[in-house]
């Protein structure tokens, strides 16, 4: 009877062990010197009881933002050909480790393709390729043509890991013969193409969908203002603001298509290109809303976007996050400090960076406008491959804020860069970055209870709890 009751107890002690171990708030860290890469910490967050003068950050879970779509990156189609060309296991391994959630894994919850060929293919390519002069209105010589090789075959094992993903795509260029010039750089839609570019976009979800990759939104135009990359395309908001309410959203209509419309995808330093389009009732009846890079301008302004139409999602489509290959620290608190909490805490739906793989001399790029120094999230050579800044930035994020995560209030005292989510699950996830000059002590509270906790200078860390 006593053994029993002896079992019995130590059967209760192991039961409660488990439970308190996993309700003990975590701490994934990253240090500057790089002792510490997206490490789960012994020890996590400390309840405090003794009253100090330290900073708080004050979170309130009553007062919500935007719901999160997820964080993830570019599979450029230079992506997709360095990791189809990876044996199978090697490449099995790799994408679980971006794309699973369980275990160290980080959990890579959207990705952004390119319709046709972006800056970081090895060649530049529609999917409507036709000798000058001719052309194909109803595009009945639509063809996924080199995404079949690499980009297709890649997100198909993506999706067979997280079926849930969202994916967008954009497109740098219409094919040449749609074009003021035919070039894949620069140049301007002609308008007697709208229609038949717009059938374009109807293709290519229908398409992709036969393919078995949903497409969850599309960008009209990537860096519509920069017509100097190779591909590209120059489109102003007055042609994007037509090209969708007159074609492409009745287009998506007539064709049945839910995928979503987003305007703009270009840098923060011009709002009023995307608020000028959603100024236009026509027109923004079709869009879901805008998406936004910060090459240029100020993240603020995406707020600006969002009072002048609370209606309407705000989304970060693209920056190229790099470092030198050889570096000794890691400057991780300016992308998390300027991406992942600042385009959220302005409402971003999504942060995605550029882009997700690379070779070690950041190849594949195109020529007359290509790449050359945006590296990937993580460098494949070969069956190896190496973990970068990009690939740290986005973990501290993807891992734990799951897509339906909703944006809470969270007070910022100087130097303590943050922002904080509610997950589906109930948990709480507070994102911070020391951006100031030393180690920083300060107190977490949260419905009135207090955390202590410290972050040395030029550090991030995320809590979960």
């Amino acid at each position: 009877m006593l053994f029993t009751r002896s079992i019995g107890l130590l059967m209760c002690c192991a039961f409660t062990f488990s439970v308190m171990a996993q309700s003990q708030p975590q701490v994934w860290l990253t240090k500057a010197d790089r002792t510490a890469l997206f490490t789960r910490q012994a020890t996590g967050l400390r309840l405090s009881t003794a009253k100090n003068k330290q900073p708080v950050i004050a979170i309130n879970d009553k007062k919500t933002f935007q719901s999160i779509d997820g964080f993830g990156y570019a599979l450029t189609g230079g992506s997709a050909q360095h990791i189809i060309k990876m044996s199978a296991p090697a490449r099995a391994a790799l994408l679980k480790e971006l794309f699973a959630a369980d275990g160290n894994n980080i959990g890579v919850s959207y990705i952004r393709l390119s319709i046709g060929a972006s800056d970081l293919n090895e060649k530049v390519f529609s999917y409507n390729d036709l000798p000058e002069g001719q052309t194909d209105l109803e595009q009945a010589k639509f063809d996924l043509g080199p995404d079949q090789a690499d980009v297709i075959p890649v997100m198909k094992e993506i999706l067979a890991i997280n079926p849930k993903i969202k994916i967008m795509g954009s497109p740098w260029s219409p094919p040449l013969w749609m074009k003021t010039t035919y070039d894949a750089r620069g140049g301007m839609l002609k308008p007697e193409y709208y229609a038949a570019y717009a059938k374009y976009f109807v293709h290519y979800v229908q398409e992709m969908q036969k393919a078995g990759i949903p497409i969850d939104a599309i960008t009209v135009q990537n860096e519509p203002l920069h017509p100097g990359n190779n591909p590209s395309l120059l489109m102003v908001a007055p042609d994007q603001a037509l090209f969708v309410k007159k074609f492409l959203g009745p287009a998506f209509a007539k064709a049945h298509i839910k995928t979503k419309i987003i305007i703009y995808d270009h840098n923060a330093d011009r709002p009023d290109y995307p608020i000028s389009i959603l100024d236009d009732a026509e027109a923004r009846k079709y869009i879901d809303g805008s998406a936004f890079h910060l090459y240029g301008g100020r993240i603020e302004a995406l707020t600006d976007v969002h009072n002048a139409h609370p209606d309407k999602n705000i989304y970060f489509s693209e920056q190229m996050v790099v470092e030198p290959p050889d570096a000794t620290t890691i400057d991780i608190v300016n992308p998390v400090a300027r991406l992942i909490i600042g385009a959220t805490r302005n409402w971003a739906k999504n942060v995605l960076e550029w882009n997700l793989a690379a070779d070690p001399e950041n190849k594949p790029y195109t020529d007359r406008g290509g790449c050359s120094m945006c590296q990937g999230a993580v460098t494949i050579n070969g069956d190896n491959y190496s973990r970068n800044l990009a690939y740290f930035s986005i973990a501290h994020a993807s891992k734990f804020v799951r897509p339906g995560a909703v944006r809470i209030a969270s007070s910022e005292p100087d130097g303590l860069a943050n922002v904080a989510f509610k997950t589906p699950a109930g948990k709480y996830v507070l994102i911070l970055a020391n951006t100031g000059k030393a180690t920083a002590a300060f107190n977490i509270s949260l419905k009135g209870k207090t955390y202590a906790a410290a972050l040395d200078k030029g550090a991030v860390a995320t809590y979960i709890w």
